[in-house]
This record gives C-alpha cells, structure tokens and sequence, in this order.
C-alpha cells in the first residue's frame, strides 16, 4: 500500500474534526460505520444491527462505542492508534442510552454520520429528544474534499493498478463473447492487479453503450460494436479508483467516429481548464460546450465529473450551478459522454487539481481502440 496507515489516516485528524464540530455550532458529531468514520479513525467498521459509534463532543474527548465482540477488531484497526478511549457494551445494554448519558448537558444540535441507518439515527433521536440532527456531510466536507499527499499518493496507486486492468481488456472483447462474460473476466482482472474489492463493472456493447449505467447483460458482442467499459475498485488502502475508455470490436460505424474525437476534444478541454480558482461549473461548460457546438449536446445526459476518495461518489461535483472554486487536493473524474441510441461513447480519467493545473491518475491512451 502507497504510505503508512498514519499517513493516510494521521492521528491529528480528530482534533481537526473536533475544531470543526465547534465551529458548525454543534454539540458532537456521531459517526456510525461508513466512509466518514475510516476517514477520521480509519477503522472499517462491519456495519451491523449493533451499534458502532465514533463520538466527537465538541467539547471534551472523543470515544469509540463498539459492541464488546467488535472490541478486538476496532483494538487492532487504525483507531487502535489513536489513544482514544473505546466503550464496549454487551447485548443487553442500550447504546443509545449510553451514548446520550456520555455527551455534555443540553446539547441541543448533533451532527449525524450521511449514511447512517434511518432506524439508528431514530434511535438517538429518542435518546436525545432535545436535540436537533443535522448531516455530518456539512462539518466534514471540508476536510474530505482536499486529498493530503498521503491520499493523492493512494490515489496514484488505484489510478495505475486499474489502468494495467484496461490494458487487458483488449484481449478479452471479442465477437461472440457476452457483456456478462468479459465482466467476470475483467472483476478477475481488477483484483489480480491489487484492488481488494470490485466496485463496479459496466461493459456497454452496440447500443447498450448508450445508456451510461448500464449492467452486465447476456448480449452478444457483434463486429462493429463500440464497446464502454468503465470499471472501478477500491484498494487495501481504501481508496478508489473509476476510469472508462471505449473498444471498437472490429471497424467502427462511420457515424460513431464523426462524434468520438470531438468527446475526445472535449475531455482533454476540461481536463485542461482544472486548476485553484476555476469553478467545477466552468470545467463542465470546457467539456460540454465543445459537445454542443459540435451538434451533439442533447445526447450529453449527465455532469462532467464526480469527486473521489474513500467513495467512488463524493464531493465536489462537476456540474453546471456549482459554483465554489477548485482547490489543489481536490480529486474528481472527467467524464464526458455522447449517448445517441445506436451506440455511445465516455472517456474518464480521475484527476487532482494541484497548485499550478492538475494531474491525472490515469495513463492509458484516450484515443479509440479499435480490436481487430
């Protein structure tokens, strides 16, 4: 794994994020299992029916409340190293109670983990009726939107291991092969070349190309076909990697080359306008606007980008309307796409805006691949 685990997950995080539970006017902030607790712990909690809770008084010292047979595992994650205090409680106890009983008297605003379990977030409400819930989202975007070099560099990682996967994918699109075929083969190749989990897999052929979310289906590859892969992983690290290119499965429709280089023009267009200071609305426009003067750019259906981390989908997002400038740190994709029905085309790679322009993640070559 690129950098140590107190690189990617420093012990100085929680007080950042205790500064900024006080500064949101908030009395703690309550993180169950999910991408925000292993940001600020880097503990990968189980989610279960069990509570597991990471709070952070805005005033005070924060703990760890974990069912006592999870007590080991959060003893021997990242969290372990943080000197924080872990409460363990036993199956007939109520976490719940024990947290609220734990907090500052007359809190009255609590901040809540984005993907915390509707019934465990009733289940503090009912424990502290008192007090306002409010998403963790808000008092930790800050933090989460700009990659420490210790992230970028898990980043760089996820970016070079699944480029090596899209360089194989050549020799396994071939006429007479499913979409569900070459996407095992391809989940396969995503952790053999070190990704520890599949995210995602989409290999779109001849007009399922046009539809950008498309699943793995029992069509048969035909020649001629344009084919989108876009694929995903996470790393041991945590952190994510998403990149898409598209095949053509012998020679490619006459029409379906007349828009490819101009999604090409217009991915390399807004990938060269990221820099501090642009807005993410602007980078969208450096991609979408080449599309529509083109005459394609009702079949551009969706955002340019999303930001990327220990989610797949994360802050900021590159869309028309957002408005807060781009910061060195900041990761997200450029993904362009053209949808017209018979087929369609996306070309994404992941980049990080640094203090003079951005970097990208990926390396593999943007141009069509057309396979013979």
């Amino acid at each position: 794994m690129t950098g140590s685990t107190a690189e990617l997950y420093p012990p100085e995080r929680v007080a950042r994020v205790r500064e900024a539970t006080a500064a949101a006017g908030l009395g703690a902030l309550l993180l169950t299992p999910g991408p925000d607790l292993r940001y600020v712990t880097g503990y990968d909690a189980i989610q279960l029916e069990r509570l597991t809770c990471l709070v952070v008084p805005a005033a005070g010292d924060p703990f760890l409340v974990v069912p006592r047979l999870e007590l080991a595992a959060a003893q021997a994650s990242p969290a372990g190293r943080l000197n924080m205090e872990m409460v363990a409680w036993d199956e007939t106890d109520d976490p719940f109670a024990l947290v609220a009983s734990r907090l500052p008297a007359g809190v009255d605003r609590v901040a809540v983990a984005d993907r915390m379990w509707a019934v465990m977030a009733l289940r503090f409400r009912a424990a502290l009726p008192g007090a306002e819930q409010v998403p963790a989202g808000q008092v930790l975007r800050g933090l989460r939107m700009r990659k420490s070099p210790a992230e970028v560099a898990a980043l760089r990682e996820a970016g070079a291991a699944i480029d090596r996967v899209h360089r194989r994918v050549p020799e396994l699109l071939r006429p007479g092969r499913t979409e569900r075929e070459v996407g095992r083969d391809i989940a396969e190749a995503i952790l053999a070349e070190g990704h520890a989990t599949v995210d995602f897999v989409i290999v779109g052929s001849g007009p399922n190309a046009a539809s950008p979310h498309h699943e793995l289906s029992d069509r048969v590859i035909e020649p001629g076909d344009p084919v989108v892969v876009d694929i995903g992983g996470a790393m041991p690290s945590g952190y994510c990697s998403d990149e898409t290119r598209t095949y053509c499965v012998g020679a490619p429709p006459a029409d379906f080359l007349a828009y490819y280089e101009v999604l090409r023009e217009a991915q390399r267009a807004a990938c060269a306008a990221v820099r501090p200071g642009v807005t993410p609305e602007s980078v969208d426009a450096a991609a979408r606007d080449l599309i529509a003067a083109a005459g394609f750019g009702e079949f551009f259906v969706h955002r340019t980008g999303h930001g990327i981390g220990l989610e797949t989908h994360e802050e900021p997002y590159i869309v028309a309307g957002n408005t807060e400038p781009l910061a060195a740190g900041m990761a997200f994709s450029v993904e362009p796409g053209i949808y017209p029905g018979a087929h369609g085309a996306r070309i994404e790679d992941i980049v990080v805006c640094t203090e003079d322009g951005h970097e990208s993640m990926n390396a593999v070559d943007r141009a069509l691949v057309v396979i013979d």
